[in-house]
């Protein structure tokens, strides 16, 4: 069935995923045996696991991602005339991971596996770096988005197998968190198919990164692509999250010694009307909190394409009063954009890129405490990231 067709089936039959989807679970008939209730367990790394994610989710802080591939992190070097090579993405990533007083508002950073095991140019090992600022090193640990056949020319996530000895080596290089993005999106439905490889995915990924003492950033990317209302991404949003935990409890996840990383529920991309950081926040909080157990330590939105302001204003907007959990971020371009352009690929001006980035992180440490102020942005800050389509 073609995309196109199958949103028009939705936009006429807004209960049609509800009766399609896998998540109906009738109870077990009268007279069978009650189903074997199964034990939370996260194995002997349990009290690292939450403390670990305490660390992350602590106050006035968030998450730096710069966990983009080789091949997207080119893209971002191209953009300021710079060629893809090792020694520029080194250099790029050596400026963001060695900038002074960083700790002071990231908790957490993801690094591509490249930079993981990448140093300085004095010999200084990047995930030392981040220890010596009270930084978290994080890891992807995803292999991408290939397509899933037997859906609506929608994607998974592929990357389980391998991932308990891939996860072990990185605890051993000193990460200490995990991400695995998978993405859904609404103008292709989503098929019930589709949301199931998702939550499970996700779930196998969250089971086995926390056996090996990694926390795993949960991440169900809603993707903005599309002219959907801010009302559908909340019905969307709210079928993907009930997925999601369902498969992580039947996994056995232990959700203090997880974080989640959701989209924030707002209108598509192409959609005609903007909603403002106040509609954002009511809309997605609500989401949250019909969804996520409040022993899930943080929430750490991605921006997915907003402009940097834009980010920073709605998350401000969702701390204007008390969350049951950490409400914060885990941004890419929303806290990157303006380090390159300051930096434009330079030795002389890496001070300035460092500076960019802590401005733009200062601002994301004063929405999640619900203090931040839009006064003085620039124009750069302000305009849209969005990439139809984008892959990392």
């Amino acid at each position: 069935m073609a995309c196109s067709n199958l949103v028009k089936l939705n936009a006429t039959s807004s209960s049609w995923i509800g009766q399609q989807s896998f998540g109906q679970r009738s109870a077990a008939p009268l007279g069978l045996p009650a189903r074997r209730v199964s034990v939370v367990r996260a194995g002997s790394y349990a009290d690292e696991l939450v403390q670990t994610a305490k660390s992350i989710a602590s106050p006035g802080r968030g998450i730096l991602a710069i966990d983009e591939s080789s091949a997207t992190c080119g893209k971002r070097l191209a953009s300021i005339g710079l060629d893809n090579t090792e020694t520029n993405r080194q250099a790029y990533r050596q400026l963001l991971l060695t900038t002074p007083g960083l700790g002071e508002y990231i908790s957490g950073s993801i690094l591509f596996e490249e930079t993981l095991y990448q140093s300085t140019t004095d010999g200084k090992k990047f995930v030392d770096c981040l220890r010596d600022e009270n930084i978290v090193p994080g890891i992807k640990v995803d292999k991408g988005l290939v397509p899933l056949p037997g859906s609506n020319n929608e994607s998974w996530c592929q990357g389980l197998d391998g991932l308990a000895s891939r996860s072990a080596e990185y605890y051993s290089q000193g990460a200490r968190f995990a991400k695995w993005r998978t993405v859904v999106s609404i103008p292709c439905g989503p098929s019930a198919l589709a949301v199931k490889e998702a939550a499970w995915g996700l779930a196998r990924y969250a089971a086995i990164s926390q056996d090996n003492g990694l926390v795993p950033i949960v991440e169900p990317e809603i993707l903005l692509d599309g002219d959907h209302s801010i009302e559908r991404t909340r019905e969307v949003a709210e079928l993907v999250w009930a997925e999601v935990f369902h498969y992580l409890a039947e996994n056995n996840v232990l959700y203090e010694g997880i974080l989640l990383k959701p989209s924030m529920v707002t209108p598509g991309a192409d959609h005609k009307e903007k909603a403002s950081p106040e509609t954002i926040a009511k809309y997605t909080l609500t989401v949250l909190k019909r969804r996520v157990p409040p022993a899930v330590p943080g929430i750490m939105f991605l921006s997915g394409g907003q402009s940097e302001m834009e980010a920073t204003l709605n998350l401000n907007a969702m701390n204007q009063s008390p969350n049951p959990w950490h409400v914060s971020f885990s941004y890419a371009r929303a806290l990157q954009n303006s380090v390159l352009k300051a930096w434009q690929g330079r030795p002389e001006n890496a001070e300035a890129g460092q500076k960019a980035l802590l401005a733009r992180a200062k601002a994301n440490s004063m929405a999640q405490l619900g203090r931040y102020s839009a006064e003085g942005e620039s124009d750069d800050a302000k305009k849209g990231m969005f990439v139809k389509g984008y892959t990392y």
